[in-house]
């Protein structure tokens, strides 16, 4: 099983609202920030980082609400998560990064990367979608399982989603992407509601960052169809689907997801 790190030491940025973003910075080489999907911390990323920081230096961070950040009780939007990110990597010192987003990390990824366009060289989108209107919706079945009352069965609906039986049958956890558990319940549904409310349609067409979407071809909490949909809509970007992986593909499928990525940034050039 894949080691998981202990909670790393946390410095902080301020975002421009003043919340107090925690970030965490690991390995040497191009600077490479992970953004970690809804309801999580930089603790989603723990079971693979370490095969990035061989060749990264990575950055994570605790989105606001969750982890050491600041929790405050109030509207959050995808937007503004980006410009948390930005502040992460203003107090860092690095004027250009790499940016991999997973989740709603890829939401968060697309409006810094649209926004902010000087500040990202290269971009990696996995397991996430456009948003609004143009995107493709989760069944309801989905929402009915992940809304189950009772919390084991939620839980293990979530689990379903996030890896093959086969991986579940022979990994029993702990399991880093299912949610913060510091995390206090209005934070969570504010994260529900920044990702739901997301809609970067618009924007995605002045991307410029060289672009690479993955997906796993089973799954369903963010569904595969999304993949062409942010490919086709950002200029020149690349798309690849990982057969038979479900959303956490950059875990279970690590062996081709991690060189996969490794592979596209390292052919990214270092100025444009």
């Amino acid at each position: 099983m894949p080691q998981l790190f202990d909670a790393r030491p946390s410095a902080f940025a301020i975002a421009p609202d003043g919340t107090r973003i925690a970030y965490q910075v690991a390995g040497e080489g191009p600077p490479l920030l992970l953004l970690s999907g809804q309801s999580n911390s930089h603790r989603w990323w723990d079971p693979v980082r370490a095969g990035f920081e061989g060749a990264h230096r990575t950055i994570t961070m605790d989105h606001r609400g969750t982890g050491a950040s600041d929790k405050p009780d109030r509207l959050y939007r995808t937007e503004e998560m980006a410009d948390d990110a930005l502040a992460v990597l203003d107090a860092v010192g690095v004027e250009r990064a790499h940016v991999y987003g997973t989740s709603m990390g890829g939401r968060i990824a697309q409006w810094l990367a649209a926004r902010h366009r000087e500040r990202v060289r290269g971009l990696v989108l996995g397991c996430t979608s456009p948003g609004g209107r143009h995107a493709v919706k989760r069944g309801d079945d989905v929402g009915a399982s992940l809304g189950a009352a009772d919390p084991r069965a939620a839980l293990n609906a979530l689990l379903s989603l996030m890896y093959t039986p086969e991986w579940l049958a022979s990994h029993r956890g702990p399991f880093t992407t299912v949610g913060d558990p510091g995390m206090p319940p209005f934070a969570r549904r504010r994260h529900l509601a920044a990702s739901n409310r997301h809609d970067a349609w618009d924007v995605l067409p002045s991307i410029a960052a060289p672009t690479l979407v993955v997906h796993g071809t089973d799954d369903l909490l963010n569904p595969t169809a999304n993949a062409p949909l942010l490919a086709g809509r950002i200029p020149g970007a690349r798309l690849e689907l990982i057969p038979g992986a479900r959303h956490a593909y950059f875990e279970e499928f690590a062996d081709v997801a991690t060189p996969l990525v490794l592979d596209f940034l390292a052919g990214v050039p270092g100025d444009r």
